[in-house]
C-alpha cells in the first residue's frame, strides 16, 4: 500500500439533511492534497481536515486558467458496501487533460489509492437514501506565483468529497434544449477534449441565453461550420433514429465522457445498433420530419441520463417521443444506476468495492 499521511479532524461537521442535499453544496470532513515542484516532482501525499486553500494572488491558476478537474461518484449499496464507478478511467482522462494543459502527469496508481483511503476516512458521509451518492471532485491547480505567460512550475492536486442528492427530485423527466447557433463551446485544436474550467466558463453565456428562453440546456454545434452536433450542456448526446443510436464521434473538441463510453458498451451488450459518427443538426431535423427521430438523451456523471423532450432549432420546435422518456433511454438509465448502486450484477468489471 502506498503510504499516505493522514491527519484526522478534531472538529467534525454536522451532517446535512439527506432529503435536502442538492448538488455540490456540502463537503465532508477531509480532503486529499499532493504537491508538485519542478525539482521534486509530485510529493507529500496527505489526507488532512477540509480547509480553505491559501494561494498567492499571482498564482497562475487565477490568470491563465491552468487547471483541470474530474468528477466521479461513490455509492453505498443496500448491504452497506461502498462502490466506486470506473475511477481508473477518470484518472486516465485526468492525465490526458494534464497533457493538453501542460501539467505534469500524476501517478494514477497513487491517485486511486489516495481516493480509496479518503473515501474510507469519510465513509460515514456517503448518503444511503435511494438516488443519492458521494460526489468526488479531483482537481489540479497551478500555484506558481508568477505573471509570465508560461507553464507553472508548482501545482497542487486536491480531491474533495460532497454528498449529493438525486439529480431528479421528482423523477427523471425529459428536458427542453435550445440549439445554439451563435456561440460555440470548443473548436478544433482547442481544449474541448480536456476537462478544464475554461470550457465550462465559455459555455455559461449560451446557457444563460437558453434559460432566458425557458430552456434547461444548450445544444452545442461544432465551432468551424456550426452544422454538426457536439455536446448538450456539459453532457455528451445521443439520438435514436430508425432504431439506431447515434452519438457524435470524438473529434478533439468533444469530451470523451466515461458515462458516454459506458452507454455505448451497454448498447452493444444489449444488441442495440450504435454508431459513433458526425451527425448534423439538419439530419436530426430531417429525421424528425420523416418520423424517424425516436429518442434523444444526454449522458454525464451528475445525471447519468438526461432525456430530451424538445429541441428548438431556429424558429422550429422539435418534439421528441411526445416529450416522454423513450424505452431505450429508460433501460440505459435503470441498468447503469443498478450497476452503480450494486443492485444489478456488474458484467463489465466497472465497479471497485472498498
Amino acid at each position: 500500500m502506498i503510504e499516505i499521511k493522514t491527519e484526522l479532524t478534531t472538529n467534525k461537521k454536522q451532517k446535512p439533511d439527506l432529503n435536502n442535499l442538492g448538488f455540490g453544496r456540502f463537503f465532508t470532513d477531509h480532503m486529499f492534497v499532493l504537491d508538485y515542484k519542478e525539482d521534486k516532482g509530485w510529493h507529500d501525499p496527505r489526507i488532512i481536515p477540509y480547509q480553505p486553500i491559501s494561494l498567492d494572488p499571482a498564482a497562475k491558476v487565477f490568470h491563465y486558467s491552468q487547471t483541470v478537474f474530474e468528477g466521479l461518484k461513490a455509492y453505498l449499496t443496500v448491504d452497506k458496501r461502498v462502490l466506486l464507478f470506473r475511477p481508473e478511467s477518470n484518472f486516465k482522462r485526468l492525465n490526458v487533460s494534464n497533457e493538453r494543459l501542460c501539467i505534469p502527469a500524476i501517478n494514477e496508481e497513487l491517485a486511486l489509492e489516495a481516493l480509496k483511503q479518503l473515501v474510507a476516512v469519510d465513509r460515514d458521509w456517503i448518503p444511503s437514501t435511494p438516488g443519492t451518492s458521494l460526489y468526488i471532485r479531483p482537481f489540479i491547480i497551478a500555484t506558481d506565483p508568477c505573471l509570465g505567460v508560461s507553464s507553472a512550475k508548482q501545482f497542487q492536486f486536491i480531491m474533495i468529497l460532497s454528498p449529493v442528492g438525486s439529480y431528479y427530485k421528482d423523477g427523471i423527466k425529459p428536458v427542453r434544449i435550445l440549439v445554439e447557433d451563435y456561440y460555440v463551446r470548443a473548436a478544433p485544436g482547442g481544449t474541448g477534449a480536456a476537462k478544464t474550467g475554461g470550457n465550462y466558463a465559455s459555455s455559461l453565456k449560451g446557457q444563460e441565453m437558453a434559460s432566458k428562453d425557458g430552456y434547461e440546456q444548450t445544444l452545442w454545434l461544432d465551432g468551424k461550420e456550426k452544422r454538426y452536433v457536439e455536446e448538450v450542456g456539459s453532457m455528451n448526446i445521443f439520438f435514436k433514429i430508425n432504431g439506431t443510436v447515434i452519438t457524435p464521434a470524438l473529434n478533439g473538441s468533444i469530451l470523451p465522457g466515461i458515462t458516454r463510453d459506458s452507454m455505448i458498451q451497454l448498447l452493444k451488450a444489449k444488441k442495440i445498433a450504435v454508431e459513433e459518427r458526425r451527425i448534423s443538426i439538419n439530419e436530426i431535423v430531417e429525421a424528425y420530419h420523416n418520423g424517424a427521430l425516436e429518442e434523444a438523451f444526454g449522458t454525464g456523471t451528475a445525471a447519468v441520463i438526461s432525456p430530451i423532450g424538445e429541441l428548438k432549432w431556429l424558429d422550429e420546435k422539435i418534439i421528441i417521443n411526445n416529450s416522454e422518456i423513450g424505452e431505450v433511454t429508460q433501460m440505459l438509465y435503470d441498468t447503469l444506476i443498478g450497476i452503480q448502486n450494486g443492485s444489478l450484477k456488474d458484467e463489465f468489471s466497472w465497479t471497485i468495492m472498498l
